[in-house]
């Protein structure tokens, strides 16, 4: 079973080959209804607007995004609602002149689920030729 932010009872993800290594479901409380829904937004908004991911130090990922006030309110919206489901999840979104910044952290015991977030985005700029 797979939750919105990919967590799941086997290891691995439904939804997206591209994202792996989320954490169990007990972390997650989203309704089985919106988990599909919560994965496909992710998937859209990396695919429309990512333009880069660092790992900044353990346990923080900075994603870079491309856009206006359209994509910063998106960018919140969403991180807003997926730290309701999985409140372990520390998000910061942010601009830098003409880039939306959204900073994840993680604690250390859910490294594994900022692994699976970076390796959905890695995906999505590797299938673009950006890396």
């Amino acid at each position: 079973m797979t939750c919105g932010c990919g967590c799941t009872t086997e290891g691995g993800l439904g939804g997206s080959a591209a994202m792996t290594g989320w954490v169990l479901t007990e972390a997650c409380t989203l309704p089985t209804a919106g988990q599909a829904v919560r994965i496909a937004e992710f998937d859209g908004l990396f695919t429309t607007s990512l333009l880069d991911m660092s790992r900044e130090e353990s346990g923080w990922l900075r994603l870079r995004l491309g856009g206006g006030a359209d994509v910063e309110s998106r960018a919140r919206d969403l991180t807003a609602r997926e730290a309701e489901c999985c409140a372990f999840f520390d998000f910061a979104v942010g601009r830098d002149g003409g880039q939306v910044i959204v900073d994840v952290r993680v604690p250390a015991d859910k490294e594994l689920v900022l692994d699976g977030l970076a390796a959905q985005a890695e995906a999505v700029l590797t299938a673009r030729g950006g890396r």
